[in-house]
């Protein structure tokens, strides 16, 4: 029979050999002082410096500590899919390994669900260590998905946050591979919060989610909660036809005159040009659609786990 546990902590891991004996002390300070019982479920992302090895050592002196390892790397998102899958806790935390989040405001996350919460979810009003290009980036982001998606996502919100029990449930039915797990668990709905929080500088090594990875976590949040690509491509597809209406009588009525405005091969090729840069646009846009349909077509499972404990 699977054991319950009080409080559960998802932390996935890639690359983060410097960091990791730092966040598992500090992680059992915080839990231990609420006097439950609690697991801390560390998801190797197919990491290459020694730190797959680092956690077995920690799992076999701290009880507390699971070990789930990914025969490969997946991504981040896929990773905290296979915590909450494996998380047995009534309460489950996501956080990030780096320290940047700092665990010590899981308490107040605790606090705001023991008094009815299901999903309180941690707003950064501070972001030390950042160059101003990331600052804006990453408020950028934030605004144009709270704009265009169809899901109202809290404003600078990352994947740090805790769960009901119940709401896990329903998320680890979800089996979307492109997932956007901030987008997932504000369209489920439930009982929701913020806490502010001081976001600190990460503790030691490199980001994980260049500018590249943002833009595709940006696309998967795009296509998997909104329609706006495809309605921008209709819109530029009524404005040319728009402008092609106005462009005729216009012409014809210039030419009559004799007056040359529109003469010669430019203007011809520029709204070629025109026209078929919108096509293509509309196309790409269709492709992304599309490509996800495929992907998730094909029923492939969304991680595979060389090492996983077994249930207590």
């Amino acid at each position: 029979m699977t054991k319950k546990f009080t409080y559960s902590v998802v932390a996935p891991i890639y690359n983060e050999i410097g960091i990791v004996d730092e966040f598992c002390k500090r992680i059992t300070d915080v839990m231990d002082s609420t006097g439950e019982e609690w697991e801390l479920v560390l998801v190797d992302d197919g990491s290459s410096d020694g730190s797959t090895e680092r956690i077995r050592e920690l799992a076999s002196v701290n009880k507390n500590i699971r070990p789930v390892i990914f025969a490969r790397n997946f991504g981040h998102q896929i990773a905290v899919t296979a915590g909450l899958d494996y998380a047995r806790g009534e309460a489950v935390t996501i956080i990030d390994a780096d320290l940047q989040d700092p665990p010590e405001v899981i308490l107040d996350l605790i606090e705001k669900w023991r008094e009815g919460y299901q999903v309180v979810f941690a707003v950064r009003a501070e972001r030390e260590g950042e160059s101003w290009f990331k600052k804006f980036t990453a408020s950028l982001f934030y605004r144009i998905i709270f704009r265009i998606t169809d899901v109202k996502i809290p404003l600078d919100t990352g994947d740090f946050r805790l769960l009901d029990r119940k709401v896990v449930d329903v998320m680890n039915s979800m089996r979307e591979r492109h997932r956007f797990l901030r987008g997932m668990s504000a369209w489920i709905g439930f009982k929701q919060v913020g806490v502010e929080y001081k976001r600190a500088a990460r503790f030691a090594g490199e980001t994980k989610y260049p500018f590249n990875k943002m833009l595709k976590l940006a696309l998967n949040a795009v296509t998997g909660f909104s329609y706006f690509p495809l309605q921008v491509a209709s819109y530029f597809g009524f404005a040319s036809a728009g402008l092609a209406i106005i462009a005729i009588p216009v012409v014809a009525i210039l030419r009559m005159t004799g007056t040359q405005f529109f003469g010669g091969q430019a203007t011809t090729l520029i709204a070629v040009l025109f026209l078929g840069g919108v096509q293509l646009i509309s196309l790409g846009i269709l492709g992304e659609y599309i490509g996800r349909l495929y992907d998730e077509a094909k029923g492939r499972p969304l991680y595979i786990v060389s090492e996983a404990p077994e249930d207590e």
